[in-house]
């Protein structure tokens, strides 16, 4: 059996695919540092490793070109395509959020803030629990409160994830669980990172990041986050080969920039 099934067959069942997003994922870990532009025949052997039809693939890359994400261009008689300068700009933020350091540092002071355009973990309508070391001064709270956090239930703490937070973080485990310790071929790598990234970029950027002392109790020895990381750099030498690879005729992509991700 195909070792990336149990992702594969998640991703498919998983409501409707949406295949415009997984380029996007494609794009934000594989194509912007090797040199901004992929082959169509690159994205078609990746995404076709998970299941993806190029008609499919065809119609999600005009919908990105027509909403002003990406441009086409020819090299030879290769189809190409890299991101717009409007598509760049909407990946800045996102990148940092996907890709940031993992903080292990245990947690000492904690801030309550009242505001309604703060981050943060809200546990009352408009009340936000934050480690301190996170408060920014653009935040500009109503009210902050730093201190020690002297008592945190069991209740309240399974209350601090909404149930649709608590299935989707469900579902990166399970994914995490099935690539933890894989020897997969280059191809099957890169699909694999694909994949891993794409649950991963779903969940940080809908749902708040919660540190690991207010996790639900006893479920995580280390936070999510450090556990992607660990697959994920598992994941990267042989996916890195493949992108590096001339496979199939493909043409190599340049080598990746000096960006450390996680």
């Amino acid at each position: 059996m195909d070792p990336l099934h149990p992702l594969i067959k998640a991703l498919h069942n998983d409501g409707r695919l949406r295949v415009w997003s997984l380029v996007i994922t494609v794009f934000g870990d594989s194509v912007q540092r090797r040199g901004a532009v992929i082959s169509n025949t690159r994205l078609q052997m990746l995404l076709g490793r998970i299941g993806v039809e190029r008609g499919t693939l065809r119609t999600a890359l005009s919908r990105l070109a027509k909403d002003g994400w990406l441009e086409t261009e020819r090299t030879g008689r290769a189809s190409c395509y890299r991101l717009s300068k409007s598509g760049i700009a909407k990946f800045a933020d996102a990148t940092g959020q996907i890709y940031a350091p993992v903080n292990d540092t245990p947690v000492k002071e904690w801030s309550i803030s009242i505001g309604r355009t703060l981050a943060g973990v809200e546990i009352a309508p408009n009340v936000f629990l934050n480690p301190a070391q996170q408060d920014t001064p653009d935040q500009n709270p109503d009210f902050r409160l730093r201190g020690k956090l002297d008592i945190l239930s069991v209740q309240m703490r399974a209350n601090l994830m909404s149930n649709e937070h608590r299935k989707s973080l469900a579902a990166m485990l399970r994914d995490v669980s099935v690539l933890r310790g894989l020897t997969l071929d280059p191809l099957a790598s890169a699909a694999a990172r694909t994949l891993l990234i794409h649950r991963w970029r779903r969940l940080i950027l809908r749902f708040p990041e919660l540190p690991l002392e207010l996790l639900p109790d006893g479920s995580f020895d280390t936070s999510p986050r450090a556990q992607v990381r660990d697959v994920y750099r598992a994941l990267t030498p042989q996916a890195e080969q493949w992108l590096t690879s001339d496979e199939g005729n493909l043409k190599p992509m340049p080598p990746p920039d000096a960006t450390r991700r996680f």
